[in-house]
């Protein structure tokens, strides 16, 4: 699979971002059903590309998978001031758990010189919102933050235009504060509304537009009150599983027998007989939609389908097998010579490390309510990419993309696993055939099995060390689990680094840090490893190594919190330690492990991690993100793994599959390292890379044994 550059700073891979669409619907209406849905009026059938084309920012794949876009230039498309002044930002970003509906807000009241609680933020809505290629990759603070921070300024600085204009005066003698443009030497103020007689605001943005200095934040760079945060406390706000429409029906959907199963022969009859059921076949889609979830549940169940499958591997083959499907043409990274490198040695290892796939498990399923209305799609769901799903739905259906709409309500979680439009799909179709709004909520099992996975993958690494613990050759191989990740900081040689493309047994995609997590835990895993064949301090040796200042700055910051060099508690205790860098971010992270030498349990007793993401705009929610990262982590880290064989998950429910509990959860420290000086990177990803690595780096302190896959300890050690 091709990589694509999603902007001119990230590269991400295809595959490992965006899983493949499941449905191509065959739509074998009737000719008058087809009019009938579409509504009067003439009927023009593009083509995809000619949609991409038309729509002047999309193109090809591009315009297919909702890719490429450049945003309005105009304040009035990121900011619109009604006449009675409440002041809507607009984002296609989305919420789903990171809280970047209070950072964005921020940014947006600092430049405006508001109240925080002034700012209404609307987002991911293909019909309200600025194109966006979706809420991943850390991208929001980076990207969206200042776009939203330049169109405030650009709007404060056009007030400051109207009313000098309405006066007629210097507008050197004005200033904004508090919804209003004042001019303190005549005593005169005006507010925003009455400025702009609630219309759009059609002055271009410049690139030279005055922004708030970091010194000089009053709102941005606070740890503000959560917006909305009551209503969540409260269970009164409402997500995408709790959307309601008048005469909606409930959908539910046959699934195959095994991946990549294609159907023989359907019985529905029974389905069919039942009160109010409509029954879907096209192509390899069958589904319901009844008057009731229970209806809907009953009705799938009584359709008899069988399937045709062919065979298929099995976990436990799963590393031989990437390797033998990996490309026969990667690409590699060289510096210097691996020869020379290892000629300079005195000591050399090599080691395999490998990564299991893993569900994303999120706390709310895929959710969807779709509605055709006189030739308009609508549908509410649970995504990271509105105008991605938007594309997928006009290809699902061969419409243009301007009969579509995507709303997102906030979302209950998804760490990556939410950029396809599946369940939106499958409601649409199953609201097509019904003539009625249809809600869509997959189960939990239907979440583990027909979602996709955080790829699985095989990490070789070899290397070459000198006793005075500079690290001399370097050589990384990583099968199918992917790119991200894959470079990193240390300085080392000669080296070779190589990204493996293998053809998955599963179904994977983009899951909170991509690769960078399996990247990060064999390097900083083999990192120890080097360190103790020289008997060098993990920490020293890393020092050693590294002449990025930003690293090094993470990694005393983590110690000195952690007291690294202390003496351990108990002789059952281990100490590890790691450190990354990812998504413009730097991370370090110490951990403390105790392990019971009789049963094998290993308990994860204190984290203390150190995080640098330039210039911290929210210290509180900062926080809140490492410390999610971390508690996500551990799970990966420890037990989480999917089972499969032959085509089948075989532990899709949280009674067969182990997340982390509160039990498993240790002291947390996070330790903010706030850079004023350098531009806000995002941080809902890179936390999480330094967690696995340095508890396998404890593990190893505290016993002696090396683990070297994930997870570690599904069972504890004694498995």
């Amino acid at each position: 699979m091709k990589t694509r550059h999603i902007d001119d700073s990230i590269e991400i891979e295809r595959y490992e971002l965006f899983a493949e669409p499941t449905y191509h619907f065959n739509l074998e209406l009737e000719r008058r059903d087809f009019f009938k849905l579409l509504g009067g009026g003439l009927v023009l059938v593009f083509t995809l590309d000619a949609l991409a084309q038309e729509s002047g920012r999309q193109d090809g794949e591009a315009g297919r998978r909702g890719q490429g876009s450049s945003g309005p230039k105009e304040i009035g498309g990121w900011l619109h001031i009604a006449e009675d002044g409440s002041i809507t930002a607009y984002t296609g970003k989305v919420e789903f758990g990171q809280n970047i509906r209070t950072s964005l807000s921020q940014v947006v009241a600092e430049e405006l010189r508001v109240p925080i609680g002034s700012i209404r933020l609307t987002m991911g809505d293909t019909d309200l919102t600025p194109f966006d290629m979706g809420t991943f990759g850390s991208r929001t603070t980076p990207t969206m933050a200042p776009q939203l921070r330049k169109a405030a300024a650009a709007a404060r600085e056009a007030l400051i235009d109207l009313a000098a204009e309405q006066w007629k005066v210097d507008r050197a003698a004005l200033v904004v504060n508090d919804g209003k443009v004042t001019n303190e030497r005549a005593k005169q103020s005006i507010d925003f509304g009455k400025l702009t007689k609630g219309q759009k605001l059609l002055k271009v943005i410049s690139d030279n537009t005055p922004t708030t200095p970091p010194d000089q934040w009053k709102i941005t760079g606070k740890s503000v009150t959560k917006v909305d945060g009551r209503s969540f406390v409260t269970g009164k706000h409402r997500y995408t599983s709790d959307t309601k429409l008048p005469e909606m029906m409930f959908g539910r959907v046959v699934r195959p027998s095994a991946f990549n199963a294609s159907v023989v022969s359907v019985d529905s009859s029974e389905a069919e007989a039942m009160p109010g059921v409509k029954v879907v076949r096209d192509g390899g889609f069958i589904g319901v939609a009844a008057p009731s979830a229970q209806a809907a549940a009953r009705a799938a169940s009584a359709i008899k389908a069988e399937w045709k499958t062919e065979p298929q591997p099995s976990g436990k083959e799963l590393y031989d097998y990437l390797r033998k499907q990996a490309a026969e043409s990667p690409r590699a990274n060289v510096t210097g010579s691996l020869a020379d490198g290892l000629n300079q040695a005195t000591k050399k290892i090599e080691q395999t490390y490998t990564v299991s796939y893993i569900a994303h498990a999120p706390l709310e399923t895929r959710a969807a309510v779709a509605e055709w209305n006189k030739g308009k799609l609508t549908v509410w769901v649970g995504t990271q990419r509105p105008f991605g799903v938007r594309g997928e739905l006009a290809e699902a259906f061969r419409i243009p993309e301007d009969r579509i709409r995507v709303i997102v309500p906030d979302t209950g979680s998804g760490y990556g696993g939410k950029h396809t439009g599946d369940v939106a799909i499958e409601a649409a179709r199953l609201a097509q055939a019904a003539g009625r709004p249809v809600k869509l909520l997959w189960t939990r099992e239907e979440e583990f099995t027909w979602a996709y996975h955080r790829p699985g993958g095989v990490i070789d690494v070899s290397s070459g060390v000198r006793d005075d613990g500079t690290i001399t050759a370097w050589e990384f191989h990583n099968y199918n689990s992917g790119s991200a990740g894959i470079q990193h900081r240390y300085d080392f040689p000669n080296q070779k680094i190589v990204f493996h493309q293998s053809k998955s047994p599963l179904r994977q995609g983009s899951y909170r840090g991509l690769a960078a997590t399996a990247n990060h835990f064999a390097r900083e895993v083999h990192i120890d490893e080097l360190a103790h064949t020289v008997k060098i301090d993990p920490l020293e040796f890393r020092l050693k190594n590294l002449k990025d200042e930003r690293m090094k700055a993470v990694l005393n910051a983590a110690a000195k919190t952690f007291g690294w060099g202390k003496g351990k508690s108990t002789k059952n205790t281990g100490y590890g330690i790691a450190a990354g860098f990812e998504k413009g971010g730097y991370v370090a992270a110490c951990a403390e492990v105790s392990v019971d030498r009789t049963t094998g349990k290993i308990q994860l007793v204190r984290v203390v991690e150190a995080f640098e993401c330039g210039a911290v705009l929210n210290p509180d929610q900062l926080k809140n993100q490492i410390e999610g990262s971390i508690v996500m982590g551990i799970g990966g880290a420890l037990f989480e793994a999917i089972d499969f064989d032959n085509g089948k998950i075989l532990n899709p429910r949280f009674s067969r599959y182990r997340v982390p509990r509160f039990s498993d959860v240790p002291v947390i420290e996070a330790v903010l390292v706030d850079r004023k000086d350098l531009p806000s990177a995002g941080a809902g990803e890179t936390p999480i890379v330094g967690l696995a690595p340095a508890v396998g780096n404890a593990i190893f302190d505290a016993t002696g044994i090396r683990l070297r896959s994930l997870p570690m300890a599904p069972n504890g050690l004694k498995a």
